[in-house]
């Protein structure tokens, strides 16, 4: 039976015409166009189709959406409760049924990129009972999405693959030890080759490379 994946993700993780429709793309095969900065690269060089390739899994949704946040905060103090955040995207998955129509056997999520390079406020860490203002920080934002992610999904083998490179180190430090509280694993991305702060072809085989040598460790 075929691992049947499914991905949380920002900028690194986004391809044209492989994320839902309207979600905002980074990378694609034509590259830069006149709204956006667009990254040109082949699908087959990303992180995530070099995962599936190698492993046989089946991608069932790449639910990621470049500039996007874990927390309602974005750039600008911009309010993203209802739009781009990981917590709406989940929820609103959850409310269309996705959970219950849909095995999930894998869960990797990649982010907390945005929320560290647009300032929104850290909060304090929490481990549960946070109130819809506490989502504005990041801190209780990736507290609440881990815990019921997990709680939600008790069967999935679930990997945060951490961009310690480059987000705060706090926030690093409170991924890890929300893995330990609630029961999913993590895994630091060091040294990623990237250019303007996302990875090159060379830096999407190292992600891969990082997730798939966690897994093959027989971690998760």
């Amino acid at each position: 039976m075929k691992d049947n994946l499914l991905i949380f993700g920002d900028s690194y993780s986004t391809y044209k015409g492989c994320i839902p429709e309207g979600y905002v793309y980074y990378y694609s095969e034509e590259g830069t166009d006149p709204e956006h900065p667009i990254r040109k690269m082949h699908k087959e060089e990303t992180w995530w189709h070099r995962y599936i390739s190698a492993t046989g899994a089946d991608l069932i949704r790449n639910d990621s959406w470049s500039g996007s946040t874990v927390c309602y905060t974005r750039y600008g103090g911009e309010d993203c409760s209802h739009s781009s955040s990981f917590i709406y995207r989940y929820r609103r998955l959850k409310e269309l049924g996705f959970f219950d129509n849909n095995r999930i056997d894998t869960v990797i999520v990649l982010g907390a990129t945005n929320d560290s390079w647009c300032d929104a406020p850290l909060g304090e860490l929490t481990f549960g009972g946070e109130s819809e203002n506490d989502l504005r920080s990041v801190l209780p934002a990736i507290s609440h999405f881990m815990r019921v992610l997990r709680a939600d999904l008790p069967d999935a083998r679930i990997l945060y693959a951490i961009n310690s490179d480059v987000i705060k180190p706090k926030i690093t430090e409170a991924i890890e030890e929300l893995g330990e509280r609630f029961g999913f694993d993590t895994v630091r991305l060091e040294g990623i080759d990237k250019l303007e702060g996302h990875p090159t072809a060379d830096g999407m085989a190292q992600i891969c490379n990082y997730v798939r040598g966690f897994f093959d460790k027989g971690n998760g």
